[in-house]
């Protein structure tokens, strides 16, 4: 059981919020906007579409009642425009900033790309924020900023040397929250999301996640890639436990958020982790059951990819201790709620 959790959702339809939600025709953040129209909450998206798509919303919003459709406000703007900032964040109460751009691979071939997206718009948003009085900012950041730290399980006070230009966006975010609780009496709560997964996760593009990619791929009666020997490992996070660190963070009351520390980061994840080879048989064990009679080749190895770390496990201690958080879905259980509609999505 999660009292945290489940408290806070029977106390949101009782005093609703205005929340923004930045990135909200993406993965993670059309969840975001679903969940919260549930809960009896206004939102408002803003997204420039470069990477989410409108048929993320629709699907959020789709089993809605007419109400639950009327409480959303749609921005559409680019985090880089300051006056698509501005415009964003006026009358919102909360802030959950999933905007920018993912991927360790991309921001190698395009590091400019990735600052833009990642550093400026996350500076404009925050300017926006302080101008606007808004007292809360949530963002996503990464376990990326772990860098080449070998300690397991990774907890937040410890990271090393960051590597690639998408780590050290993330960090920057870091950074400039810090600065800005100091700054300006904000407050700041870093999300670093460990592997997440789940619908609506698109698997197209040279920079897609693993599951999908690997699941679509599976679904065509082809031999996934696997980068390295296959004894890398990940802790997989399902997209509901994501929603979850995301609400709590947002409405932590001292002294969860203490304010000795106003920008906390915390490890969002499960806190189990798999070896992309372990990886590869449930994944294949799961589809079969949802598809039988696919038959699925085995994996073909390749060279280590540039910038990949070789572990990741999460410390969840502080997440679980300072906000309440307990994530209610590991690997088996989102696999199973995230295959069927994998099967019908990408077959």
């Amino acid at each position: 059981m999660n009292s945290a959790y489940e408290s806070l959702q029977q106390q949101l339809p009782v005093d609703p919020k205005r929340w923004l939600v930045t990135g909200a025709a993406g993965f993670i953040g059309s969840h975001l906007v679903e969940n919260l129209l549930r809960l009896g909450q206004e939102v408002t998206s803003l997204d420039n579409y470069s990477t989410g798509s409108k048929s993320n919303l629709d699907s959020a919003v789709g089993s809605l009642s007419d109400d639950g459709k009327s409480r959303l406000r749609i921005v559409e703007g680019d985090l880089a425009d300051p006056d698509s900032c501005r415009e964003a964040v006026d009358g919102a109460d909360y802030i959950l900033h999933q905007g920018g751009l993912g991927s360790v691979p991309r921001s190698i071939d395009d590091p400019e790309l990735s600052h833009r997206n990642n550093v400026t718009g996350t500076l404009n948003l925050f300017v926006a924020a302080k101008d606007a009085g808004i007292k809360r900012v949530v963002y996503a950041s990464s376990s990326s900023v772990y860098g080449d730290e070998p300690e397991l399980p990774k907890r937040e006070e410890k990271t090393g040397h960051l590597l690639s230009p998408y780590a050290a966006t993330k960090a920057i975010a870091e950074q400039y929250a810090d600065a800005f609780s100091r700054s300006y009496g904000m407050e700041f709560a870093g999300l670093r999301y460990f592997n997440v997964f789940g619908p609506r996760q698109d698997p197209e593009g040279p920079y897609a996640a693993v599951i999908p990619i690997w699941v679509k791929t599976m679904l065509s009666g082809q031999s996934v890639t696997i980068n390295g020997d296959g004894e890398t490992s990940r802790d997989f996070t399902f997209v509901d436990n994501v929603v979850q660190a995301n609400l709590l963070a947002a409405t932590a009351t001292a002294p969860a958020l203490a304010l000795a520390d106003p920008s906390r980061a915390f490890n969002v994840a499960f806190g189990t982790r798999v070896t992309l080879n372990e990886l590869f048989i449930k994944l294949r064990d799961a589809l079969v059951s949802q598809c039988p009679g696919l038959e699925i080749p085995d994996p073909i190895y390749q060279d280590f990819r540039v910038g990949d770390v070789r572990h990741s496990l999460a410390d969840l201690s502080r997440a679980h201790d300072e906000l309440g958080y307990r994530p209610t879905h590991d690997l088996e259980e989102g696999l199973d709620l995230s295959m069927k509609w994998y099967a019908e999505s990408f077959d």
